[in-house]
């Protein structure tokens, strides 16, 4: 399986770049980084400016079809993996849990999506897409639709329910993406409490 890191993303509501904010003494996006590094032989990285990452031994591709958001990024992964499943993160989740993504790999052969859904909904940036979504995926593209989960019934899906993820994670923290300045004031308090979550 291909680690695909999305880090495309304009933080617009952050009003600032954020992957390289420092949470608890480490880079945002390196959070993110450390935890695929420990599952995944092949990582790529999907953001149209390189430069920021120049220091990390894995690719760096920009968006097939510019504009497309997350959908976009997901495809841009797809096409240029070497493996079949595609791991899908946003590079703006610092909480990952390596346990909780192993089980979900583990799930892997069940459909051509893997995805948490919680009481909040469905988590479509921590997901495994295979290379099935493709088609679909460009379709979409091609229409303009952009919400990722528009395609879901052209594939399989998996959903990985909440109890299920309360198992690995029980508090959800995994799943937490930071946009706003208040969402990194809760992260940071977190982790502050938690020392356990800082990857190795």
């Amino acid at each position: 399986m291909t680690g695909v890191i999305l880090a495309g993303g304009q933080s617009r509501r952050m009003g600032r770049s954020k992957l390289f904010i420092d949470i608890g003494g480490i880079p945002m996006f390196e959070r993110v980084y450390r935890v695929c590094e420990k599952i995944f032989t092949e990582i790529i990285i999907v953001a149209n400016d390189s430069e920021p990452f120049r220091h990390y031994n894995v690719r760096v591709v920009p968006d097939i079809i510019p504009g497309k958001g997350p959908l976009g990024g997901i495809y841009t992964g797809l096409v240029h993996a070497s493996q079949d499943h595609c791991f899908c993160v946003a590079a703006d989740m610092p909480c990952l849990n390596i346990r909780l993504i192993r089980h979900m790999i583990e799930r892997s052969a069940e459909g051509d999506v893997i995805i948490p859904e919680t009481s909040d909904g469905r988590h479509p940036l921590h997901a495994i897409y295979t290379k099935v979504c493709r088609k679909p995926i460009e379709t979409l593209l091609s229409r303009g639709d952009l919400k990722i989960v528009d395609f879901f019934g052209e594939v399989t899906v998996i959903y990985v329910p909440e109890g299920e993820i309360r198992h690995y994670d029980p508090l959800l923290r995994s799943l937490i993406n930071v946009n706003t300045e208040d969402d990194l004031h809760d992260v940071r308090k977190l982790i502050a409490q938690d020392p356990l979550m800082n990857p190795g």
